[in-house]
């Protein structure tokens, strides 16, 4: 393991500015707090600053010292869970309902690590915009910042990012070209029937039958309609209805998540979720609306990109630590539609600890800080590098 040495000599700076993020979680559109710190540590590091894109993300420009070239992108997530903490740590999060628990708190700290690094040391040709998003669980943190015409006001060559990985040891990185995580939809689906006193069933047109009807037979989408070969997950994770125990309510709402890595697949769920909803909708005489949103691209590991974060990842890490993952994840992330804007690669970073992401009980090990700041500096040094290396070879073979 050789992280960087300028990046261990703060790293007792970085494990103080996570902690304080992690006790003041701010969830999606939200982050007025995380952004101020954000920009407030760009800017006394004396970087050009852009707030407010994409509602609460923050830009920061470093301009290398090495003369003109391209530019890189770094990205970082900023948002918490609205879910509760059940940490138990000294630093936990003081707002109920709200909790780092995917760990976009230490991401956000690791890119402010990279930005001291490169910003002190200026060691490449170029520039490195700092992309921190906010609102990726979920709510579209990207596309907004998409929408607000980041890449053409900062306009950028190639953009990376990391994850966090407690399902890995400490310390290992794994990298995937091509498709490594689904695309998301969710999807809400409201049952509109006639209620009634619940003793006189009679009277009623029962969502709540018609709800779980529908429910158990969404689960056949997957196993008979989806070709065996093409990965897709079906959920369905919320029931709402009712409000007492002797009432048969007016309506029941569905709600859950499509996941898969091809559009064909998806469309096709789409479409058997409607026929099955309409079908049962004539069946039992109710009306049901189908809402299905996609929320999530598919994210997409460009190749040349991928090779060049795991060179840069086997300089921090070692040879031995790093591998490509063994398979795509069901999972989705929102840099996904960076990705489909600007050519880069996402990986994964292991560290101490086996409780899962989104579960009340995460905790992200600290020792992961300085490996992921170190990681993100280095690809950016390295491959500014090479490309100015590159540029160079091809005016001399002009």
């Amino acid at each position: 393991m050789t992280t960087l040495p300028r990046i261990d000599g703060f790293t007792d700076e970085l494990i103080e500015i996570r902690h304080d993020i992690h006790a003041h979680p701010e969830i999606g559109f939200e982050e007025q707090r995380t952004s101020a710190i954000v920009a407030a540590y760009l800017q006394a590091l004396g970087l050009e600053v852009h707030t407010g894109i994409g509602k609460t993300g923050v830009i920061g420009l470093i301009d290398g010292q090495r003369g003109p070239g391209r530019t890189l992108g770094l990205r970082a997530d900023m948002d918490a869970l609205p879910m509760n903490e059940e940490t138990e740590l000294p630093f936990a999060s003081k707002h109920p309902g709200r909790f780092h628990g995917c760990g976009h708190d230490g991401h956000t700290t690791m890119l402010l690590g990279a930005a001291r690094y490169l910003a002190e040391t200026r060691d490449f040709a170029g520039r490195v915009m700092l992309v921190f998003q906010p609102a990726e669980e979920g709510l579209g943190g990207a596309r907004a910042m998409i929408a607000e015409k980041l890449f053409e006001r900062f306009p950028c060559d190639e953009i990376y990012a990391l994850h966090n990985a407690p399902h890995l040891d400490h310390g290992q990185v794994r990298v995937m070209s091509g498709k490594a995580m689904a695309g998301a939809e969710f999807f809400d689906i409201v049952i509109r029937g006639r209620g009634s006193h619940g003793a006189q069933p009679n009277n009623a047109r029962d969502p709540i039958v018609v709800a779980t009807q529908l429910s158990q037979a969404m689960q056949s989408i997957v196993s008979r309609n989806v070709n065996p070969l093409d990965a897709a997950v079906v959920s369905v994770t919320q029931l709402h209805s009712g409000s007492a125990y002797n009432v048969i309510p007016q309506s029941a709402t569905l709600s859950g998540t499509i996941r898969t890595f091809d559009d064909t697949v998806a469309a096709l769920i789409h479409g058997r979720i409607r026929e099955l909803a309409t079908g049962l909708a004539d069946a039992y005489g109710v009306e049901i609306e189908v809402d299905i949103r996609n929320i999530f691209s598919v994210l997409e590991n460009h190749p040349e990109q991928t090779e060049a974060l795991a060179a840069a990842a086997r300089d921090i890490v070692g040879d031995a630590n790093v591998a490509d993952l063994v398979r795509p994840a069901m999972g989705s992330e929102d840099f996904a539609d960076m990705l489909k804007m600007v050519p880069g690669s996402y990986c994964w970073v292991g560290h101490a600890g086996d409780i899962p992401v989104h579960n009340p009980a995460f905790v992200l090990d600290d020792g992961i800080l300085p490996i992921g700041a170190s990681l993100l500096a280095r690809i950016a040094e390295r491959r500014l590098d090479e490309r100015v290396e590159m540029s160079a070879t091809q005016a001399m073979s002009a």
